[in-house]
């Protein structure tokens, strides 16, 4: 039922991976030399913008163009997906192999079923790996058709004595421990493991997931399509009722599950988000693995796939929840990471994506998301800065007023999409979420001056899981 390795055929040619290596600007080393470059162009081109007297002009002249595909992404359709798979007891599946017979399901033999591989990377997560575990090897998919595989970083707490009782009780459940002193971090544990798994979608998730019983169902339909090539969940703060921070992250996961879809539907740019992403084992040997020279594999994979000419979609149900950070000093931190993996890969892969590798409509996208998430916040300071010494309001106000009514629309639609509640719930929602976002024109502004000037050592930074009881009784949208 659905198209595995040896059978995808691209509809063009794209680049080999070998062309994907990182490059340089000719005369620059490295990605603080480029990240410089970058930011002493950004800035000198608000400076001369503001000097010359066509300088606004220039500006509305990009706000038309950004308002143009901002209305497409605001009135675009999104893609319907298909139909789950009939749920499966183990219980059929178990008397069907009693008695040595084929149990057909939704049309198919269960045992031709794609078979899945499920993987975590775990570090010290003694508080959340029980729950997981449970979880995924329980979910309603034939347990013979899928496997788990737990990747234990050399934990120092009780994480590895807890693994080992598991494996007695699950059979499906797989478990490698890394020594001290193993390279990559997430990247390096992921790479280590899945040339030895089974499966023909590989799943990751983070130790602290939450995730529902018919997730398996909903998703492996999707890649029925060969293009393919990894689906995307929708990601869920469970925590979200702790206090003001978890709400705003929840309100912050509605607006990026509703541009992905919209993004998607316009053949724009689908992206993977880290904690339930999904890939077709074809997809990712292209790919070569995952990048363990970035601090956001997600998000280097995503545009891997994409230049390798598979497409990413997005499941909006069910959803893959997870614990949002609640200490701002954390937020800030898993924030900057974040912020400065997806400027690094911009970076990383600037000369494909000068040189037209993806289709127009995804460069397109990624031209004005670009812009916006990471353009606009690196020229607010000089813009600012000259806008005082000019007694004017600053320059690029249309862009920034574009870029908030973006959000706002794109908020409050994202949470009426993910959740059944009265309307003036979802705009209070959207009032403080759209507040809350603007710590991103602090983390992005600072980062792209931070890394102009100091060079980034890669290394894995962990956010503390809590596996509260409250949290592990909210229940998901």
């Amino acid at each position: 039922m659905v198209d595995f390795p040896g059978r995808f055929s691209p509809r063009r040619f794209y680049t080999p991976l070998k062309e994907l290596e990182i490059e340089d600007f000719p005369g620059f080393a490295g990605r603080r030399s480029k990240a410089a470059l970058t930011l002493s162009v950004l800035w000198s081109l608000t400076v001369v913008l503001h000097l010359v007297s066509w300088g606004s002009w220039v500006v509305l002249g990009l706000t038309a163009i950004l308002t143009t595909h901002a209305l497409r992404i605001l009135l675009g359709r999104p893609l319907l997906s298909p139909p789950p798979l009939s749920s499966v007891t183990q219980e059929a599946l178990n008397e069907a192999m009693v008695e040595g017979r084929t149990l057909a399901i939704a049309g198919s033999p269960w045992d031709t079923w794609p078979y899945v591989s499920l993987l975590v990377a775990a570090k010290n997560e003694e508080t959340v790996i029980e729950p997981l575990v449970a979880a995924l090897c329980q979910l309603d998919y034939p347990a013979c058709r899928y496997e788990v595989w737990i990747i234990d970083d050399n934990s120092t707490d009780g994480t590895h004595q807890r693994l080992q009782k598991l494996t007695t009780r699950y059979p499906q459940l797989r478990v490698m421990r890394r020594p001290a002193g193993s390279s990559g971090g997430k990247s390096g544990a992921l790479n280590q493991v899945w040339p030895h798994t089974k499966g023909d979608i590989i799943g990751v998730f983070d130790a602290d997931a939450r995730v529902p019983k018919d997730l398996l169902r909903h998703l492996v339909p999707l890649f029925d399509q060969a293009e393919v090539g990894a689906v995307q969940l929708q990601k869920a703060v469970v925590n979200r009722a702790k206090n003001l921070w978890t709400r705003g992250q929840q309100a912050e996961m509605a607006l990026d599950s509703y541009f992905q879809q919209q993004r998607i539907s316009l053949g724009g740019i689908g992206e993977l988000r880290g904690n339930g992403q999904f890939v077709r084992r074809a997809a990712l040997a292209r790919c070569g693995g995952w990048n363990e020279e970035t601090i956001t594999d997600d998000l280097d994979l995503t545009l891997r796939l994409h230049f390798s000419g598979w497409e990413i979609q997005f499941l909006l149900h069910p959803a893959v929840g997870e614990e949002g950070v609640e200490r701002p000093l954390a937020l800030w931190h898993q924030r900057n990471r974040w912020a400065e993996g997806g400027y690094q890969r911009y970076l990383d892969y600037w000369r494909l994506i000068a040189q037209h590798r993806l289709p127009p409509a995804k460069t397109f996208d990624m031209a004005a998301f670009w812009m916006i998430q990471y353009g606009l916040p690196t020229v607010a300071l000089p813009d600012f800065a000259m806008a005082m010494l000019r007694h004017r309001l600053p320059l690029f106000l249309p862009v920034s007023s574009l870029a908030l009514t973006l959000s706002m629309v794109g908020m409050f639609c994202g949470l009426r999409r993910i959740r059944q509640q009265p309307i003036w719930v979802s705009g209070l929602q959207t009032l403080w979420g759209n507040l809350y976002m603007l710590h991103w024109l602090l983390v992005i502004g600072t980062m792209a001056m931070r890394l102009s000037v100091r060079p980034k050592r890669l290394r894995w930074v962990k956010t503390i899981h809590l596996g509260s009881e409250d949290d592990l009784q909210v229940d998901l949208p």
